[in-house]
């Protein structure tokens, strides 16, 4: 038996493949360093999507737009119930309003959701009107203008775009696998989507990235890194940003958006103080982890500099793992669709360890 199910082999996939080992990400035979920065989203979701669906165009960008402004009719629900709840929960709510099914449509639909309902929330959780999408723009410019109410600069779109790539799909982690689960009992896209978003939401997963934020100001400077790591490892706190349940090396995606956070801060007054401290509370935390346990691999995880490139774009870390889910669920569809084409039911075992009935005398 493996607990957590680790090393057990669930689904064979052409979608990606993520070595622990060496530190590497491919996506559908693409390496992450290959994809982040150079490919659209768009590009990435039609390469995941690719011989799923029947009659997929060859430029995803008009058939996203199309979608963002169909979903934003669902916008109409967001009342003062749905604003109350955190903003992962009143996007899930939304998105449960979608039509299921397992057509091309469905998909794209759900795939501008995030998008769409998030931007609507945060803005309303700010007391402002929703924009409504523009169809013509990119997705990654076209979240940002729904969120800002302006046109993004291109440095933010390009920004955010290699975010949403650099997530697209991440092998057989939690979310995809409880897609997949889901899919397997032809429920539909949406049941499967809601089941990856709900998964997403936990800390252990893609509710991560937003105590960083916290982490990062309850630090304040690059002196009181090495006492505050200390006091909180002292306390028995779990660092955030730190290790991962597959990579035994640095998480190449960290590297990517790294990158991307230094590219958006060329010209920016703010962010490369910003960067510059996050690589002190780095080094210190990697030094102390190296010291405290020795015998395991906890090096810097995707989550640590999402939140540096999340808060440079102006997202509440409320609805950092929103974010995530815009740029996931792209890969949750595409892992459904694979399972629909030849998995069966996923049903494991489990080992019952309980009480046995008391045997009559």
């Amino acid at each position: 038996m493996s607990d957590g199910l680790e090393d057990v082999v669930a689904a064979e996939t052409v979608l990606s493949e993520v070595d622990g080992q060496a530190g590497r990400l491919i996506i559908r035979g693409r390496s992450l360093d290959d994809l982040a920065g150079r490919a659209s989203y768009e590009d990435v979701a039609r390469l995941l999507w690719g011989g799923f669906f029947d009659g997929l165009p060859s430029d995803f960008g008009p058939a996203l737009g199309a979608a963002r402004a169909e979903v934003f009719a669902e916008v109409s629900a967001l009342d003062t119930g749905l604003l109350a709840l955190s903003p992962i929960e009143a996007m899930r709510a939304l998105t449960a309003r979608l039509a299921d099914g397992d057509s091309a449509d469905v998909a794209f639909r759900l795939m501008a959701a995030p998008a769409v309902f998030t931007a609507a929330v945060v803005r309303g959780q700010a007391g402002e009107a929703p924009v409504r999408p523009d169809p013509t723009l990119s997705h990654a410019a076209d979240i940002l203008r729904m969120v800002k109410g302006r046109p993004p600069s291109q440095a933010e779109a390009q920004a955010l775009d290699t975010y949403l790539v650099t997530v697209s799909d991440h092998g057989l982690n939690a979310s995809t696998f409880a897609a997949r689960v889901i899919a397997s009992t032809r429920a539909g896209l949406g049941s499967a989507v809601l089941g990856g978003i709900s998964a997403l939401k936990g800390p252990l997963h893609g509710g991560a990235p937003g105590p960083i934020i916290d982490m990062l100001d309850g630090i304040g400077t690059p002196e009181n890194a090495k006492p505050w790591i200390e006091q909180a490892l002292a306390r028995g706190d779990r660092l955030m940003g730190f290790g991962h349940r597959v990579y035994r090396v640095r998480d190449p995606r960290a590297d990517a958006l790294k990158k991307a956070v230094r590219r958006l801060g060329e010209g920016s007054n703010v962010l490369p103080g910003r960067l510059a401290f996050a690589e002190a509370v780095e080094q210190a935390a990697l030094a102390i982890l190296k010291e405290r346990k020795p015998d395991r691999a906890l090096d810097t995880n995707v989550e640590f500099y999402t939140a540096l490139l999340l808060e440079a774009l102006a997202f509440p870390p409320s609805a950092f793992t929103c974010v995530f889910a815009m740029g996931r669920v792209a890969g949750w569809i595409a892992h459904a669709r694979e399972q629909l084409a030849g998995g069966r039911l996923i049903r494991p075992q489990s080992v019952y360890v309980g009480p046995m009935p008391k045997v009559a005398a």
